[in-house]
């Protein structure tokens, strides 16, 4: 079975392997920025927000 791996990947995949301090930096940032739960409050008030869409996106108004 081939399985490329450019450069780029195995040079990210060893300094990962060598540093396990940063792939847990990674998992708290990502948590910070992405893994975060609304309250329903906070939901509605987003979709409140939403503005409608027009039926042609590139319609001149």
């Amino acid at each position: 079975m081939y399985q490329y791996q450019s450069d780029t990947t195995q040079f990210l995949n060893q300094y990962l392997q060598e540093n396990p301090e940063v792939a847990a930096e990674r998992l708290d940032n990502r948590a910070i920025l992405w893994d975060v739960e609304l309250s329903p409050e906070e939901q509605s008030d987003f979709a409140a927000a939403a503005l409608p869409k027009k039926p042609y996106a590139y319609q001149p108004d």
